[in-house]
């Protein structure tokens, strides 16, 4: 199950097919999806089918809204590898980039992680996404490693950058 979380200007609750539409603007965008290993969703219906089918798994996944409004405007997944161990992943639409949202809310989903007894929270990033590798830093995590040529993508076969986050080190998001 995937919990309603709150943030200061944020509401992170369940993504569902009908996010679709909103989230088209980044999944299906060539320039959003460039880091992700799989290509852009071809069309609104593809993405909300592949939302619809998607069984979550060992995966939650929150859609991130701002506070009084429904529209998401991204998300963020968290996926158990293990006992103790989570990965995380996140997108926001290209334009509610670079106000703090995508911060605040993975920041709110780490607090909720850890607070459920999860010892390490990591996340896999390519070398060249100079934004995603900036906010994990900010964060807290530590760069732990490179994988060369990890994934096969569509746009070639890319290295990875593994960050990891330990519950004893998490101080929470302070302001920017």
């Amino acid at each position: 199950m995937t919990p309603r979380l709150a943030t200061a200007r944020l509401v992170l609750r369940a993504r569902v097919p009908d996010d679709a539409e909103a989230l088209f603007a980044a999944m299906g965008d060539a320039a959003a999806m460039t880091w992700w290993s799989h290509a852009p969703a071809e069309s609104v219906a593809a993405l909300r089918e592949r939302f619809s089918a998607h069984d979550g798994g060992n995966w939650r996944t929150w859609a991130i809204t701002r506070e009084g409004d429904v529209a998401a405007i991204g998300f963020v997944a968290a996926g158990e590898k293990r006992a103790g161990v989570v990965e995380i992943g996140y997108l926001l639409v290209p334009a509610a980039q670079g106000r703090g949202y995508a911060r605040e809310a993975v920041g709110g989903v780490i607090d909720r992680l850890f607070a459920e007894g999860y010892r390490r929270v990591f996340a896999d990033t390519d070398p060249d996404n100079a934004g995603s590798n900036r906010l994990l830093e900010s964060l807290g995590f530590r760069r732990e490693g490179l994988l060369r040529a990890e994934w096969e993508t569509h746009i070639g076969v890319r290295d990875t950058v593994l960050w990891g986050l330990l519950r004893d080190e998490w101080r929470g998001v302070t302001p920017l």
